[in-house]
């Protein structure tokens, strides 16, 4: 649900949240938990592409993938 907001609390660890704000040079919390969120979605998203790879459910190769993400990428 891109672009929806939801407000919540949860308890985080303060050593982390501050390490993570550092190393994203985030300004705010939000901004480095939606920075956490959104990496966390695309590796997720990344892990079942590599699975599916292969496994006759993707109907691609790997080498195909690169050719076509080349092409994509370079018309932007």
């Amino acid at each position: 649900m891109a672009g929806t907001k939801t407000r919540l609390s949860v308890a985080l660890d303060h050593g982390a949240l501050a390490e993570a704000m550092r190393l994203t040079r985030s300004r705010t919390k939000r901004e480095t938990i939606a920075k956490a969120l959104d990496e966390l979605v695309k590796a997720e998203r990344r892990k079942a592409l590599a699975n599916a790879l292969g496994t006759g459910i993707f109907g691609t190769t790997e080498a195909e993938l690169r050719r076509w993400r080349r092409r994509t990428h370079a018309r932007r």
